[in-house]
């Protein structure tokens, strides 16, 4: 086992293991530590606590510092910074004429380096913008193109649901989505309807995917053939996952029919056949999105 502390460097961003040294480091402070991009100033959300040697990649580098009164103020005036080099920048892209979305900027603690980070449709040859910005601030730069779902974990927003966005609050890292998981939950497969503010689909389908993957295990599926409790045998018209209740169409005496609805208790059915792993992503939504352009348009001729 070896002591840790987690610290983060961007709201929601990914948690990074730092060897406390001497120090007794609480939880929420800010502590001075050497990344790979120089030296940063990061937030405390782990205190001291031991991990399994294995878990952790090794050199584990040392806190240099808990970050004084005067490293606050160096932090505060980097962000006053960044937001003149975000003007700087814009006004360098539109000079080049570049084809490219800044994001946002990010000075290192020690101000060794400025990374620009943008959002664009193809490559970019940036190297003139590169060298207009080195020679503004004099210090190493860095342009770093990321996607949409990045950008909007960086920008922050509002849901369909009213809350903040799940990217921009806590989740540090994206967790792969899949159509799978919509079809399970019953929800409508229309993409604007189950894609997020980034245009792909919403992170929080993956939040309740095994709770229902369970309660699905336990129901017959639509179209199934099931016999009651009473003695009664019919096809399943519709299923309420959450309830756990099954509407089914009996047959009766002299071929009339009638829709019931019984507990899941009530029925006895074949279970369904465990679903193979669909490794289905946002290109799957992309592809049927147009069929359903292509639908629309063939229904109106």
């Amino acid at each position: 086992m070896i002591k840790v502390i987690g610290v983060r460097f961007r709201k929601a961003g990914k948690i990074y293991y730092f060897d406390p040294a001497d120090y007794d480091i609480e939880l929420g402070q800010n502590v001075i530590v050497e990344t790979v991009r120089g030296v940063e100033y990061g937030k405390v959300v782990i205190a001291n606590h031991l991990v399994d040697e294995a878990l952790v990649v090794q050199p584990l580098k040392a806190v240099i510092r808990v970050a004084t009164p005067e490293d606050d103020e160096v932090e505060q005036a980097n962000k006053v910074k960044e937001k003149e080099a975000f003007q700087i920048c814009l006004e360098k892209i539109k000079k080049h004429q570049l084809e490219m979305k800044l994001i946002d900027v990010e000075y290192t603690f020690d101000n060794n380096k400025v990374l620009f980070y943008f959002t664009a449709e193809g490559r970019i040859d940036f190297r003139e913008l590169v060298k207009d910005l080195a020679a503004v601030f004099k210090t190493r730069i860095e342009l770093r193109q990321i996607g949409v779902r990045d950008e909007t974990k960086t920008r922050g927003g509002i849901g369909c649901c009213g809350r903040v966005l799940c990217c921009h609050s806590y989740m540090p890292e994206f967790v792969p989505v899949s159509i799978k998981m919509a079809k399970e939950q019953n929800l409508s497969l229309n993409p604007s309807k189950i894609s997020g503010t980034c245009g792909r689909l919403m992170c929080c389908l993956k939040n309740e995917e095994e709770t229902y993957e369970y309660l699905n295990s336990k129901l017959p599926g639509i179209g199934d053939y099931v016999t009651t409790d009473d003695g009664l045998k019919g096809e399943v018209q519709s299923v309420n996952v959450l309830r756990q209740l099954v509407k089914v169409i009996v047959q009766l005496e002299k071929d009339d029919k009638e829709v019931r609805e019984y507990k899941v208790s009530q029925l006895k059915f074949k279970p369904r056949k465990k679903k193979e792993k669909m490794n289905i992503d946002d290109k799957e939504l992309r592809k049927l999105e147009a069929l359903e352009k292509k639908e629309g348009s063939s229904k109106l001729s």
